[in-house]
């Protein structure tokens, strides 16, 4: 009797554990939380960016645009070393869909110059966020590290001229046809000035000094012309006891693609400085035909 006894217990703790599981998934329905929200409804997928590949770098800049940048290109005379300074040489990469480069390095009698290409495309692993987008926070990230000074303003009201310089205007205006003065016409040409006579490192000077806006133009700055966003920077910089390098980098985006563009020459002479504007037009015109290149 007491075995009976035992087994009808064991039944009985049975059934209240069945009971039990059974009470516990009444009609609160599933808990799997995998798939939260509304099952009917799906999160749209950012939209891809718009390159799936990319240029191959050491033929994306043609020779002639090579000649105007590394000048010295022209003067190698073993035409198998020209050609391979022409080739110049690839970046090492391990996905090429992904990132590219190219660099070339040409000596001359006057200077070395340098030049380096770099092709990256951009691609966001994120749902919420489009390849574009990723990649325009990439070049704002580059933007913010390069640190471009605040644009110059010209807001503030011309100065009044001094009794001097009225009339030194007055006298001008006199001796000119009609009896209007020509813009610039109260400060002598260098070349036809007293001055001229000096070095030609003073005359320089005095160009600069009377182009100040000229100057600021080439400062670095924003690009508002190349691509979807872009910008210029331009450092001059010495390295012991050797001559002044300048640098002017390029950098502009195109939908997911960067590209970045350094352009770089130390001349040999001591004293010389590379002159500002002619190599940024050098390297923003390459820039803008790698632009059109790309289509953007």
């Amino acid at each position: 009797m007491q075995r009976k006894a035992y087994v009808t217990g064991t039944a009985a703790l049975l059934a209240a554990l069945l009971a039990g599981c059974t009470s516990g998934s009444g009609d609160k329905g599933p808990t799997d939380d995998a798939n939260p929200g509304d099952a009917g409804s799906a999160t749209a997928a950012a939209q891809p960016g718009r390159y799936r590949t990319l240029p191959e770098p050491c033929g994306a800049v043609g020779h002639d645009t090579l000649d105007a940048l590394l000048p010295g290109i022209q003067q190698i005379t073993d035409p198998a070393q020209r050609d391979k300074a022409y080739q110049g040489d690839a970046t090492l990469t391990y996905d090429t869909d992904r990132k590219v480069g190219c660099h070339w390095k040409v000596e001359s009698a006057a200077a070395t110059d340098r030049l380096s290409v770099d092709f990256e495309r951009v691609v966001s692993y994120d749902n919420t966020v489009s390849d574009d987008d990723q990649a325009q926070r990439l070049f704002l990230d580059k933007e913010t590290a390069a640190d471009l000074p605040a644009p110059a303003t010209s807001s503030a009201p011309p100065s009044s001229p001094t009794p001097t310089a009225s009339a030194s205007a007055s006298s001008s205006a006199k001796g000119s046809p009609g009896g209007a003065a020509s813009p610039g016409s109260t400060r002598p040409s260098s070349a036809n000035s007293p001055a001229s006579s000096g070095s030609s490192e003073s005359s320089d000077a005095s160009s600069d000094a009377s182009s100040g806006a000229a100057s600021s133009d080439l400062q670095p700055r924003v690009l508002t012309d190349l691509g979807d966003e872009a910008y210029l920077d331009d450092r001059l910089s010495t390295s012991g006891s050797t001559a002044e390098q300048r640098t002017v980098t390029v950098v502009f985006r195109t939908s997911n693609v960067i590209v970045t563009i350094q352009y770089e020459e130390q001349p040999m002479a001591m004293g010389t400085v590379p002159d500002s504007k002619e190599m940024q037009d050098r390297a923003r015109n390459l820039a803008s035909r790698l632009d059109d290149a790309l289509g953007g």
